[in-house]
């Protein structure tokens, strides 16, 4: 084999690009969503925001903290490193607001929360392989 040729298993095919650049632009689509859709309106106090966690009993501090956790997820989707925990996480926070609205909303929007989980795990599982790299990382700082 020449230096120039790579085996067979070691070059990426075609199919394998196209499956990593849908699922990066599934991470850019639900940051996207988390930042502007989800966290934005409770970060800036938007009346609806204000008015469904009024609703909860939470208030504001609870809205400005869900918000936040919101953009930290939605911020960390779009870090390699970090894509599989902030996928995990959102699905908790996701499975929250399922309880939530079944609770407290009758399931209004019930489906939305459970929506979201299916991409979300999809992302965790796909990036799976960078949590270990994490945690690696972590390790050596400690």
């Amino acid at each position: 084999m020449s230096e120039t040729t790579v085996p067979a298993a070691a070059a990426p095919t075609a199919r394998g690009r196209r499956a990593r650049l849908a699922l990066t632009g599934l991470q850019v689509l639900l940051a996207l969503f988390y930042v502007l859709a989800s966290a934005l309106p409770k970060l800036v106090a938007h009346s609806s925001a204000v008015e469904s966690f009024d609703e909860i009993g939470w208030g504001s501090a609870g809205m400005y903290t869900i918000g936040l956790l919101e953009l930290a997820g939605g911020i960390a989707l779009l870090i390699p490193v970090l894509a599989s925990v902030a996928a995990v996480s959102l699905s908790a926070l996701m499975v929250g607001a399922f309880i939530t609205q079944v609770t407290v909303f009758d399931g209004e929007y019930a489906a939305t929360p459970l929506i979201l989980i299916v991409p979300l795990a999809l992302i965790a599982w796909a990036r799976r392989g960078r949590t270990a790299e994490l945690t690696r990382l972590l390790r050596r700082r400690s």
